[in-house]
């Protein structure tokens, strides 16, 4: 449920007109738009504390190393004592660095007897949220205070710190991984993003990005230099210096280097998809090769292929796409081009430097180039035509 705020008036005002969208709930749980880094276990923990204590209200805070422009918190063991914005802060409290997170647990009904009561007496003519702990300690409530470590950093208010803020969270997620049995070989240099899964006794070499939904299988070695984009690796596959959007690659399947699976690409057991080869909406079958410097788009290759070097499937004719068909254990030629569409049928060869219009028959060999020439004595011509050239430029 979104609900607008309109004039954007503060915290606490943003809050009080989401009362209708909080219904009945007993507890509410207020996380700021201003990403903090905290994790999951941190607000289970302030809502243990919550509960456990019976608070009315409870906060996550945090030390930093410069607290300019935060609420300053001052408590006694988790129970708090005082809470005011940066900007408002006296001098002796401005030295405080511990400060106030955006995560908060409230008991609703106290939330909601306090907001009405925030008023805008401050430098920002805000309604502030943190003034609710106020309140609720001036009537006498407990309200808790839960300290975190995020690594002295909190919501990012430039691009410098935005980029310190996903350092430490892609440190985390790096550590998570290598807990569980991955191989991260430079977590500085590797960006993984948290719904990617990756299984036990992988490798993950430097300067790798795994994004989306990516699943890489387990014993798999992905990178270095690598991007990985919703796609399935499956284990014991390795993928190195190549970008791989939208596929999927197959057991002990290898990809690279300087490869280019784009959407709709199946690798099957086994295949390869070696140097310089771009792959698109193709499926691959197991142990077919496309070993290097080749462009295969809307095919199907069966299983046990060789498709030489060079090779290319001529699937667009300006209009539409058409696809090509490559049966089991067929061999193509290297520079081969297949105007699709084109069926090459099972264990056929096409001669390398061909241009195949028609269906090729199982096991045919379909060859298509000119006859080869020899001019006896060309080179000695054309050098004395050179010269005799060059001499009569000298007059």
């Amino acid at each position: 449920v979104f609900v607008d705020q309109g004039e954007p008036l503060g915290t606490g005002h943003a809050v009080l007109v989401a009362e209708r969208a909080v219904g009945a709930a007993d507890e509410v749980l207020v996380v700021g738009g201003d990403f903090d880094p905290v994790t999951p276990a941190d607000v289970r923990r302030l809502l243990a504390v919550h509960r456990r204590t019976r608070s009315a209200a409870s906060i996550l805070t945090t030390e930093v190393e410069d607290p300019k422009g935060y609420a300053r918190i001052v408590r006694e063991g988790t129970r708090l004592l005082e809470i005011v914005e940066g900007t408002d802060a006296p001098p002796e409290l401005r030295r405080v660095r511990e400060v106030s997170t955006l995560v908060f647990a409230f008991r609703r009904k106290d939330l909601y007897a306090a907001l009405p009561l925030v008023g805008r007496e401050n430098r920002q003519r805000e309604h502030y949220l943190n003034e609710v702990f106020g309140i609720l300690l001036g009537k006498g409530e407990r309200v808790s205070a839960v300290r975190v470590d995020t690594g002295g950093l909190m919501g990012p208010n430039s691009r410098a710190e935005l980029a310190a803020l996903g350092a430490l969270l892609r440190r985390r997620i790096a550590e998570a991984h290598m807990a569980a049995g991955v191989t991260i070989e430079d977590p500085g240099t590797t960006f993984i993003d948290v719904d990617v899964r990756i299984g036990r006794d992988s490798v993950i070499r430097p300067m790798t990005l795994l994004e989306g939904e990516t699943r890489i299988g387990a014993g798999c070695v992905v990178g270095p230099s690598t991007r990985v984009v919703d796609s399935r690796v499956a284990d014991g596959a390795v993928v190195e210096h190549s970008v791989v959007k939208g596929s999927r690659i197959g057991r002990g399947a290898t990809v690279g280097p300087f490869a280019h699976l784009r959407p709709g690409t199946v690798l099957g057991p086994r295949a390869k998809a070696g140097a310089f080869v771009e792959i698109k909406a193709s499926s691959v079958g197991e142990g077919s090769k496309v070993p290097h410097l080749s462009y295969v788009g809307d095919a199907t290759i069966g299983r046990g292929v060789n498709v030489g070097a060079a090779t290319v499937t001529v699937n667009y004719d300006g209009y539409r796409k058409h696809r090509t068909v490559i049966e089991d254990e067929a061999r193509i030629g290297s520079d081969t081009m297949l105007v699709a569409p084109v069926r090459v049928g099972r264990g056929a060869v096409t001669g390398a430097g061909s241009v195949i219009t028609k269906d090729v028959p199982a096991g045919a060999l379909a060859v298509e180039r000119a006859e080869q020439k020899i001019v006896k004595g060309y080179r000695r011509r054309k050098d004395a035509e050179a010269a005799r050239a060059a001499r009569g430029g000298e007059r």
